[in-house]
């Protein structure tokens, strides 16, 4: 049987759709590989114009059962979690009875960090008969490559502070914080936790504003990575337009990501406007350097 025979036996993939344009990224990378796919867009996450293009089951958070039944219905069995997603109370759920049923095991999820509860729901997930996908398994391209994305380079202070951020990065990992930091002049800034990377880099130009930063505008590096023990099939950090916007207005010298682990989302765009602003964006490994 041919490749595309295969990827066309092996029945379409479910896309569990949160916020952003990946979604239709890797969409559009298992068409083209002749594999069949079905969005089930998150409510009040996903943009409908963009899920428009697909065969589509919109679902709340929380409702599994009508999930599980959706999917098999449409011969799903491969699974995979792409977009942008806030954690949701637990009280703003809509339970359904499948939901109710699996309740303990969601609740005990809960009670860790971001990777505890995503892991936790993926093994429910796997227990109803899904195999988890990882998004860049079947579109390795939204992955950053190593070396630089646009005109700009890092200096040897800024390769020295993405050294200090990623050192920092993978000490804290075991304890399911954040994805991210901000290293200036080899001073911590900040440590991404539960309100997510623009928010900390508006916190660092409120800081940096307030006269609280001691190196200059232009000093300092965001740099993104995922966790040690994460498992890749969830949640890998994201990089794009708005994260170079935000990276500006911090005042500081760019973005760093770990090549090859972390999602680049619209590239082209991240690429020019990172050169607008004299960003550089770089994808790095665990010294600082991008070969």
């Amino acid at each position: 049987m041919s490749d595309a025979g295969d990827a066309a036996a092996a029945g379409p993939v479910a896309l569990v759709c949160g916020g952003g344009s990946l979604p239709i990224t890797v969409a559009d990378a298992l068409t083209k590989q002749g594999r069949g796919v079905v969005l089930f867009p998150l409510r009040g996450w996903a943009d409908p114009t963009l899920v428009a293009h697909y065969p589509h089951h919109w679902v709340h958070i929380g409702q599994l059962g009508r999930f599980f039944r959706l999917a098999r219905s449409e011969g799903c069995r491969d699974l995979i979690l792409i977009g942008t997603l806030v954690r949701p109370p637990i009280r703003q759920l809509r339970l359904d009875l499948e939901t109710l049923r699996v309740m303990p095991r969601i609740i005990g999820a809960y009670r860790g960090g971001d990777d505890h509860l995503l892991t936790g729901i993926g093994r429910i997930l796997e227990d109803y008969g899904f195999r988890l996908v990882g998004a860049h398994e079947v579109a390795p391209e939204i992955l950053a490559p190593s070396g630089c994305l646009g005109r700009h380079v890092p200096s040897p202070r800024d390769k020295a502070d993405i050294a200090r951020a990623l050192a920092l990065l993978a000490a804290i990992g075991p304890f399911d914080v954040g994805q991210a930091a901000v290293v200036a002049d080899g001073h911590v800034l900040a440590v991404e936790a539960a309100e997510g990377t623009d928010h900390m880099l508006a916190h660092i130009g409120e800081m940096r504003r307030a006269g609280r930063i001691r190196s200059p505008s232009g000093a300092g590096v965001l740099v993104k990575a995922p966790k040690p023990s994460q498992d890749r099939r969830f949640d890998l950090p994201t990089i794009g337009p708005s994260t170079v916007r935000h990276v500006a207005a911090a005042g500081l010298a760019g973005i760093a990501v770990a090549a090859g682990e972390v999602i680049v989302a619209q590239p082209a765009e991240v690429v020019t406007l990172a050169d607008q602003a004299n960003l550089f964006v770089v994808g790095a490994t665990g010294d600082g350097s991008a070969s």
